[in-house]
């Protein structure tokens, strides 16, 4: 190797060698602080196992039901936000609530899509911003609170819980009767937030996956157990009036700051300094084991740009903008929590450059060249990391399963990588809007919803939708749970007695599956879409193929599709079959006059 060439390699050698030491005793103390957080999370869960002082348990849900409006804002959400309305309509169980969905004029697609669910679902509104959109989801969601205000005028009611949630999300069944319980004690409660679980492969979202599961199961447990100031998350979080009406009197009628990037961690604050009561509900098995979490669910981004335009807007919102909005005042415990927020601004760049040295460590045997004391200060970073991610591990485990906590330690890295990507983005963004005079952009991320698999395990037994939706009493249904033939379903029951139609039956059914309700006497079907598949098929299987459109196939069923019936189907077709519901009597009379 040319003498130049080395000496360099020497040059870049020594500084790395240098680094070893304040690296590594800066990396001890950010474990230092988590494991403060790890033994105060195991006092909190021993103090409950033996003194058993947590009375939250499903018997205390059954208390008298406060209404809830639910707001929702939106931007170009119309791929999503009717799915989201009607599963989320179809597994509440809970009956006094409304969703106020926000929209801009300028957003033709999402108003009419928003506009047929309010025509189908009496408790479904829609709130249309007096200017033209993107603006923030916080000057939305403070549009949707005016919107509000004006329906209990002309209705004469009122709502005394404000639930924000986003159009992605699966809110638990549960969810509201548990808000609806600790707003009897509380003005700000928080539903964990857990991301739907994904392939092992997808890392991406895996990282959402733990860092949420860890988070919701730890450190939010932590705040609230300790009396310490819980952000919110922005689904899932549950304000009681009185707590809203202190905001918006301190805060000239913004109860959501519309120049904030993160309102809902701001929010927990604001609240917190306001002297209201906060709390955050810890994930509760609504069985035994196996059973789901009471948490709201969501499919976070999955690939790469998107997760870092995401966490490019959390990093500038809760670090470098609460920086500048709130400094680091408060009290101690305040104050701590600030600095654990925000710690992330110096602890992924540095976690880089720590896995950096490492491998180049390992590649050139340095560690033989470390003084005794610069050896103890890496076992020591070493094993407070072990300890870091086998704590993680164990709260994914408890979420997602043993066999995708696995992938923990591999993931690990590839968090780092994209936290501290995403810390750059934010402190260049941030700068450069400073450095220019301008305001911080909302970077809005893209959504997705679940399939109607992930959906079916929240669904709702048909009796109670039928009585949420006003097409039944519960006295009815009382009444004909309690004649219930043996080896009949109640909904042909109920139609025997003459209390539903079969149309009410099958919109019910289309809510509970997650599938759509279609009319075939609206329908103009061509031949040649009829016999799109063989027609022994469709007879066999009783389906009839209606409309080709955007490289699908829909068909009409009488009867609740089966993986079987899609295999068959399948592998006559390179279309994707979307499945719709329609009345046997209207199938009968197309299916004799088309096959």
């Amino acid at each position: 190797m040319p003498a130049p060439i080395l000496q360099w390699f020497n040059q870049i050698d020594q500084a790395l060698l240098f680094l070893v030491a304040p690296l590594a005793l800066l990396l001890v103390l950010s474990g230092l602080d988590d494991l403060g957080i790890d033994l105060a999370w195991l006092y909190a869960w021993v103090e409950y196992r033996v003194t058993r002082k947590n009375n939250d348990t499903a018997h205390n849900l059954d208390i008298p039901q406060s209404r809830i409006a639910i707001m929702v804002p939106l931007w170009h959400e119309h791929q999503v936000i009717a799915s989201m309305l009607e599963h989320n309509v179809a597994s509440i169980r809970y009956n006094a609530y409304h969703f106020f969905v926000g929209v801009y004029p300028n957003d033709q697609l999402t108003k009419s899509a928003v506009s047929a669910m309010a025509r189908r679902f009496p408790n479904v509104h829609m709130a249309v911003c007096p200017h033209d959109g993107p603006t923030s989801k916080a000057d939305c969601l403070n549009w949707v609170y005016q919107h509000i205000g004006l329906y209990e005028e002309e209705r004469g009611e009122h709502f005394d819980i404000i639930v924000t949630h986003d159009a992605e999300d699966m809110i638990h069944p549960e969810e509201l009767r548990w808000i609806n319980y600790y707003a009897t004690r509380y003005d700000f409660i928080q539903i964990p937030v857990f991301g739907l679980k994904t392939p092992f492969h997808e890392f991406t979202h895996g990282v959402y996956c733990d860092e949420f599961a860890e988070n919701h199961s730890r450190d939010m447990v932590v705040r609230s157990r300790f009396r310490c100031f819980v952000p919110g998350a922005g689904v899932g979080t549950g304000y009681r009036r009185q707590a809203l009406e202190k905001l918006a009197a301190a805060q000239s009628n913004r109860i959501f700051e519309p120049a904030a990037l993160t309102e809902d961690y701001e929010n927990g604050l604001r609240l917190r300094r306001l002297g209201c009561s906060q709390v955050f509900a810890s994930p509760w098995r609504t069985g035994g084991p196996g059973s789901d979490f009471v948490a709201t669910q969501e499919y976070f981004p999955q690939k790469w740009g998107a997760a870092l335009r995401q966490r490019s807007r959390w990093v500038t919102g809760i670090s470098l903008q609460g920086w500048e909005r709130f400094g680091w005042e408060g009290t101690l415990s305040e104050v701590y929590w600030l600095w654990r927020d925000r710690k992330g601004l110096l602890g992924s760049p540095l976690g880089i450059l720590a896995n950096a040295l490492f491998a180049y460590g390992l590649a050139t045997h340095m560690w033989l060249r470390l003084t005794p004391n610069e050896i103890y200060l890496t076992w020591a970073t070493l094993s407070l990391q072990a300890i870091r991610t086998a704590v993680r591990m164990g709260c994914v485990a408890r979420i997602y399963g043993f066999a995708f906590s696995l992938g923990v330690p591999l993931r690990v890295f590839y968090a780092n990588a994209l936290n501290a990507a995403a810390t750059f983005s934010a402190m260049w963004r941030y700068a450069k809007a400073k450095w220019r005079n301008e305001p911080l952009r909302w970077l809005k991320t893209e959504h997705a919803y679940p399939t109607r698999t992930a959906l079916l395990s929240h669904k709702r037994r048909l009796g109670e939708i039928l009585v949420g939706s006003g097409y039944l009493s519960e006295a009815a249904l009382a009444s004909a749970v309690s004649s219930l033939p043996p080896k009949t379903r109640i909904g042909e029951h109920l139609m025997a007695l003459g209390e539903i139609s079969e149309h009410v039956l099958y919109e019910a059914l289309s809510l509970q599956q997650g599938l759509p309700f279609t009319s075939l006497a609206d329908e103009d079907i061509p031949l040649g879409v009829a016999r799109a598949i063989p027609k022994p098929v469709l007879r066999e299987w009783r389906v009839l193929p209606f409309k080709i459109a955007e490289n699908g196939l829909s068909v009409a069923c009488p009867d609740l599709p089966t993986p079987e019936l899609s295999q068959a189907l399948q592998s006559h077709t390179s279309l994707e079959i979307h499945y719709h519901l329609v009345v046997p009597h209207e199938y009968e009379e197309w299916s004799q006059a088309l096959l």
